[in-house]
Formats: C-alpha cells, structure tokens, sequence
C-alpha cells in the first residue's frame, strides 16, 4: 500500500530513519546480477554482500545492506560497474514513476515550461530524498544541482573517480521524463574521491 504525500506516495509505514533507504537500491540491481551471470552469480554477489534475504519491496531496507552491494559489485566488476549500476538507476526512476508519483502529476509537470517544471521536481525530490539518500544529507543548491553529503552508498570508500552513477541516473530519468527529455546528469565531483566533502551531480538540457 502506498499513502498520499502531497504529489508523490510512499510506502504505508514508512518514515524518516536514521539508516535506512529505499529498496529499490537493492532490487533494480538484481536483473543486472542475473544477466551478468544467472542466478548463480546473483546469489554468489549478494552472499559476498552479505545479504541472504532479498527485499520484498514494500519496506525501507538497512541502507548498510545496499552499500555493501553497491560496493561488492565495483569490487567484483570495476570497469563494468558504471554502467551496470547506472541501469540500475534508470530502472529505480522508472519504477518512481510508475508506483510513487500519480500520473495527473507527471502530466502537469510534463505541461509546465522546463525552468518551472524543474524547480517543482526539484523540491519534491528533496521533500523524499531519505528514501534514497538514507542517512545522507541531500541538498538542493538550484533547481538543477543537488548535494548528497555523507552518501551511506560510497561510505568509507576512496576513488579517484566519481562512483555515484546510480544516483546520477535516477536523477537523469525523472528529468528526462518530467522536464526535458534531453536532460543529462553528471556527477561531478564524489565524496569518495580524496578531498571530496560532498557527491555533487549537475543536470542540463
């Protein structure tokens, strides 16, 4: 069951708490797992991540659990990763706009000129951010820019590159979807690289 919340749903339940995310950061990575390998690899990744019971989708999930996946996989497959993951984030934003944002929503969105559009998306984003951000701190710096300070899903993880492509291309999606339909989104500085205090990512279109 999905309850209201202004424009966009969330799960029945469900409210904001220290360590956890939604659990699409988990599942929309599964398919990725099984065209990799079948179901063997699927279950040899996450017993490496050390999950032994996949998410049912209609909780919030230990976003420690997520982490380690996410990481498991760059470990595992580092030059593939980026857009294995990537995918992933394409699949999460699909499945936003399926089950979390009504579609009389998406179609006055989709209406509105991209500038306005953009700044409406933006804050509701933000007003649902934890469920993607977990523990982290998601800050809007315009209607186009976003922060995520203390990502939990490159924690304690050092890069020379940026990491975060998942969250890139959830980012990408909604827009593409919503706003413009050639909106990019670019991360362009990670907190895991040396130095880096925050996951910065830059939409345009």
């Amino acid at each position: 069951m999905a309850a209201a919340t202004g424009r966009w749903t969330m799960l029945e339940g469900t409210e904001r708490a220290p360590g956890l995310i939604g659990p699409n950061a988990v599942l929309q990575l599964l398919p990725v797992l099984d065209r990799l390998g079948g179901p063997e690899r699927r279950a040899s990744t996450l017993a490496a991540a050390g999950i032994f019971e996949v998410p049912d989708g209609s909780r919030m999930i230990p976003e420690r659990d997520a982490a380690r996946l996410h990481h498991q996989l760059r470990r595992e497959e580092p030059e593939l990763a980026p857009a294995l993951t990537a995918h992933a984030g394409v699949e999460t934003a699909q499945y936003i706009l399926r089950h979390r944002i009504p579609p009389a929503a998406q179609t006055l969105l989709k209406a509105l000129p991209k500038r306005l559009a953009a700044r409406l998306l933006s804050r509701a984003i933000a007003g649902h951010a934890w469920t993607f951000v977990g523990s982290g701190q998601l800050q809007v710096v315009d209607a186009w820019t976003f922060e995520i300070v203390d990502n939990p899903l490159i924690r304690g993880e050092v890069s020379d590159a940026c990491l975060c492509n998942w969250h890139a291309s959830v980012f990408a999606q909604l827009y593409r979807t919503l706003v413009a339909p050639d909106a990019t989104c670019t991360e362009t500085r990670c907190g895991a690289q040396p130095g880096g205090d925050c996951c910065r990512f830059e939409l345009s279109a």
